[in-house]
């Protein structure tokens, strides 16, 4: 399976795309959000797929940096549909008030034969705390991460040979998530910025964690990979370097700072 990262910055990022990405196995795709806007759009074509062959999307939570790109999706989608060059049926998930917003915004922003195609091609589903749903053909498991902001949903996918990855949403572990996260062999966990910036950046005034706090989280977990994304802007051009420098000193496992588009085998 292909991860491909097609944003990894904050919802007020300028010099990177706000975080999303994209599993991909056997032609078939898994995007999990859609960050802001419809640089999705770009993101993808940059990423060589065509967003005519996305058919499975999950959006963690309602915040403007994950779900209006999610809009501009749906019109892609709708409108490839009716020009005949969409084959098949689209599914996007989400907890309920994911979805209820999802489909408001459809129904004001949208052209009605655009949709129109929502629950007859397009198919707007919920999911529950604790649901596992087979998606291109692995098991995923969705789980309330039970943030102190909006209502946000990580999930579980289960890999070849026992293995998993886990993505914790866009906020701090939290202790309820352990069955999912712990021994993950790839954890995907946001990291706003260094633990030695964080004076400079306030990352626990925003309820998120820094490098070390992520690190030292990952450690405690025994995760084999940790993949840290969400995270600032201003040291866009040095943040490998810095993130990684940091928290190697407290995670012994591989560490993997992405730039955008930057993609991993997992």
């Amino acid at each position: 399976m292909k991860l491909t990262m097609l944003g990894t910055g904050h919802a007020f990022v300028t010099e990177c795309y706000n975080t999303c990405f994209i599993c991909s196995e056997n032609g078939k795709h898994f995007l999990v959000d859609g960050g802001g806007g419809n640089t999705i759009l770009r993101q993808l074509k940059k990423a060589g797929i065509d967003v005519r062959e996305i058919r499975e999307i999950f959006v963690t939570h309602k915040h403007v940096d994950h779900i209006m790109g999610i809009i501009w999706l749906i019109r892609r989608i709708c409108s490839s549909m009716n020009q005949g060059e969409y084959q098949g049926e689209a599914h996007i998930y989400g907890h309920e008030e994911v979805i209820a917003l999802i489909r408001q915004m459809a129904d004001a922003l949208l052209q009605k034969k655009e949709s129109c195609l929502l629950d007859e091609r397009l198919h707007l589903v919920m999911v529950q705390d604790k649901e596992t749903r087979v998606i291109n053909d692995r098991n995923i498991t969705f789980f309330d991460i039970h943030s102190t902001k909006a209502k946000q949903y990580g999930f579980t996918m289960e890999l070849d040979e026992g293995k998993k990855l886990t993505c914790c949403g866009d906020e701090p572990f939290n202790e309820c998530e352990r069955e999912y996260a712990e021994n993950s062999t790839w954890l995907l966990h946001e990291a706003f910025c260094l633990f030695s910036q964080a004076e400079l950046f306030h990352p626990y005034e925003k309820h998120h964690s820094t490098v070390k706090d992520a690190c030292e989280l990952a450690e405690r977990l025994h995760v084999e990979n940790l993949l840290l994304y969400h995270t600032e802007d201003k040291n866009l051009a040095e943040r490998k370097t810095l993130y990684k420098e940091e928290g190697r000193q407290y995670f012994s496992g591989n560490l993997y700072v992405p730039d955008d588009l930057e993609w991993f085998y997992i």
